[in-house]
């Protein structure tokens, strides 16, 4: 069993003991710690503070639900409860509900034994360092008071939001919903048992599709694959996206902040150069500034030099990725994860914007997915992780590997990044999980796969 409690909320699997997973009593610590900072934050002191929340369609997502329900009223704050959502509905509805905070209940790519208590600030966006940090005081010490009976707060369902959100996205500006109409799609989209099953095939129907064929559209949280969309886990979908003769596949994972294609042969069009195209196309219509976190392919630095921009990097992590966005004015960000951020829709991740303004590019070329790949590089980037034994000491092995690497250029304002020549390899301590990742990326798959080995050696031999 596992619980991890980071700055941007608390991530765990379901069941065992309070403090070593994710119980009833962690759900109840962490909302009451939370509630009481957005109570007490509020300069409106004469009604109750407001807070939005919303679950994917996980297995424990309605227990937990009722807890971070009940907890946030006997604290004497108003719940609108979206039930059944993605998290950039969440954080959509609330900035538009004028709300004082939001709680995702979503583990996001992580298996189904696990769920998390996703952070938002009035803005919609995830609580900065400083506040997670006090979430985590709090929690641990038990400071915080609950409300007496005449204020205890209000509880209401508002299911409207996944149409809103969708209404949104089809009145964006950049989205060309002629241009994709005309194309008539047939497309295979992998719902992954959650919440894109909802809102997903609806999109893609209002944009023009003609035929869209669901794969894992039941929503029930028992996820057919490993939820991560990882070209190892889409298999199913590529097999039959050439099957069903369609023109594409998309995959999406169980809160629809993260997103992915797959061409029409059955091969992978690459999550990271989902944010590659649709900031070639943004960057088509206005130039400006870009960034991805430093774990992202090199690709995007050059789309954005293309076109007359500057790209920056940041550290891993969507708020870090937002803040960056918000300092260089960028127009279009994310993460190579498939993680698109269209900061005048809203700062954050947003798998829907993502297909809309990706198919709104598409549908100017004349040819297939595959044939619209050719337009971007074919760099590698290996994708790597080691698990962490209790007791690692990571910054030790890092100095270790600084050391050994001294005459790289170095970068460690995330983990560490050491660049080769024209190569790079980032290694940083998970967020979500006890591991260590390990990406590099070349020119040649057989050189980024080296590089990483390489590395994963050192660390081994280090931690060993």
């Amino acid at each position: 069993m596992a619980l991890i409690k980071s700055i941007s909320g608390i991530r765990g699997t379901i069941g065992g003991k309070p403090g070593e997973s994710l119980t009833a009593i962690d759900v109840v610590k962490f909302s009451a710690a939370f509630g009481s900072i957005v109570s007490e934050n509020r300069t409106e002191k004469t009604v109750p503070a407001k807070i939005v929340i919303g679950r994917d369609g996980r297995i424990s997502g309605q227990m937990v639900n009722n807890l971070v329900v009940s907890t946030l009223i006997s604290l004497g704050i108003d719940v609108i409860d979206l039930g059944l959502s993605t998290t950039p509905t969440v954080e959509i509805a609330t900035k538009e509900e004028g709300a004082d905070g939001g709680i995702i209940l979503t583990a996001s790519h992580n298996p189904r034994e696990w769920n998390a208590l996703k952070l938002l600030n009035k803005d919609g966006e995830f609580i900065d360092a400083s506040v997670g940090a006090e979430v985590l005081r709090r929690a641990q010490a038990e400071d915080f008071g609950f409300a007496p009976v005449d204020k205890l707060g209000k509880h209401r369902e508002d299911h409207s939001y996944l149409q809103k959100h969708l209404d949104l996205v089809l009145a964006y500006p950049l989205v060309n919903r002629e241009a994709i109409a005309q194309k008539g799609f047939k497309v295979v989209v992998d719902c992954i048992n959650s919440t894109g099953a909802l809102i997903v095939p609806q999109l893609l129907y209002a944009l023009g599709a003609v035929e869209v064929v669901v794969i894992n559209g039941e929503v029930n949280g028992k996820f057919a694959h490993n939820p991560e969309p990882l070209p190892e886990h889409l298999t199913t979908l590529s097999n039959e996206v050439v099957k069903q003769n369609a023109d594409f596949g998309i995959a999406v994972d169980p809160d629809v902040d993260r997103l992915c294609f797959v061409c029409e042969d059955g091969s992978m069009f690459g999550e990271e150069y989902t944010l590659v195209a649709v900031a070639d196309y943004v960057l088509s219509k206005k130039v400006g500034n870009t960034v991805s976190n430093m774990s992202s392919t090199k690709a995007l630095k050059e789309i954005t030099q293309k076109r007359g921009g500057e790209y920056y990097p940041s550290a891993v992590g969507e708020v870090n990725v937002v803040s960056k966005m918000k300092v260089v004015d960028a127009v279009i960000g994310g993460e190579g994860n498939g993680g698109i951020i269209v900061p005048d829709f809203h700062y954050g991740r947003d798998a829907l914007i993502g297909i809309a303004l990706f198919l709104s590019h598409f549908a100017t070329h004349n040819k297939g997915l595959k044939s619209f790949r050719n337009n971007y590089p074919d760099y590698f980037i290996s994708k790597n992780k080691i698990e962490l034994e209790n007791g690692v000491n990571v910054p030790a092995i890092f100095d270790e590997i600084k050391k050994k690497y001294k005459n790289n250029p170095i970068n460690t304002e995330d983990g560490l990044k050491i660049e080769f020549d024209t190569d790079w390899v980032h290694l940083r301590t998970s967020n979500t999980e006890p591991i260590i990742r390990i990406y590099a990326e070349s020119n040649f798959e057989t050189t980024a796969a080296n590089i990483a080995k390489r590395l994963m050696a050192d660390i081994k031999e280090l931690k060993s």
